[in-house]
């Protein structure tokens, strides 16, 4: 596998205008397989400024330590940049992030510069379609601090239906038996407010316009918004390592109104979930097991 090390991030427009670009005939013929590459970015500051933006968004509170998803937007336009490149199997626009699990070994200071590598794992069959996974690692000098893997699903051809849904532990569906611990009102524009500390921009969270072309009724919350808003909420019951996995169900048409469902694990640690208040509709489910 090839590594590319950048010398700086990516800029956001360029990518999102490849990102547009690969929906259209322009994009050529795409490769079958997943290219062996990864995409690195060394010695990365943080800035407390855009640390402090994220924080409001989503409800942690600023310490001397990172918030365990914060590294996750510094490497976005690192997976940007893999996602849009003319080699790669599935145009960026229309992946559904379907799973994510981030494994934390220790917290990493706000003062610590870290590193970022970015690859992207085989493609797999899924029962509606086709899926992979987008793996990072954050590394403090040597020292590896943090595994992020995001998997993806892109529908249609190449579907097996007997296929596993992904080689890794799915949280059963526990909507419904998990006790509500809170209730969040979530406002229309909360995918802008995302995207402005994220990077996200994909059009289906921002405006309901831009929602309605990719076929959704409105415009939805970001999905690792959603994560990161539970695990603000649920800051002081988990340990400082420790392994969070979610799958996304139903997306969060915005406005809504949803509640955070939790309680402890028999084993230890916490299963959660996300539901929408009046009707039950599952939007994610989760487990936090110590390491």
């Amino acid at each position: 596998m090839s590594t590319t090390t950048l010398k700086s991030p990516p800029k956001s427009g360029p990518l999102y205008l490849k990102a547009a670009l690969g929906m259209t005939p322009l994009a050529g013929k795409r490769s079958k397989e997943m290219p062996q590459r990864s995409v690195r970015l060394e010695n990365i500051k943080t800035d407390p400024v855009k640390l402090s933006d994220y924080c409001r968004v989503t409800g942690f509170t600023m310490r001397d330590t990172l918030p365990p998803i914060y590294p996750n937007t510094l490497a976005f336009s690192l997976h940007m940049s893999l996602l849009t490149a003319g080699d790669f199997p599935f145009p960026a626009i229309g992946l559904v992030h379907v799973e994510n699990t981030i494994t934390q070994h220790r917290p990493i200071g706000v003062s610590e510069p870290v590193s970022l590598e970015v690859r992207a794992t085989p493609i797999e069959p899924h029962p509606k379609g086709r899926q992979f996974t987008m793996i990072t690692e954050v590394l403090v000098g040597d020292e590896l601090v943090q595994v992020a893997e995001s998997t993806y699903l892109r529908r249609g051809g190449g579907a097996q239906k007997d296929a596993p849904v992904k080689t890794g532990q799915r949280p059963p569906e526990k909507t419904k038996e998990l006790p509500a611990i809170a209730e969040w009102k979530l406002p229309g524009d909360l995918g802008r407010r995302y995207a402005a500390v994220s990077g996200d921009r994909n059009p289906i969270h921002m405006h309901d316009l831009t929602a309605k072309a990719f076929g959704f009724p409105r415009a939805i919350a970001h999905g690792m918004w959603t994560k990161a808003h539970c695990l603000a909420a649920l800051d002081n019951r988990r340990s400082d390592a420790f392994k969070v996995h979610v799958a996304f169900r139903k997306p969060i048409l915005l406005p809504a109104k949803v509640e955070l469902a939790a309680a402890e694990h028999d084993g230890g640690g916490l299963d959660f979930a996300v539901r929408n208040v009046r009707k039950g509709t599952p939007h994610l489910d989760g487990t936090i097991r110590p390491l």
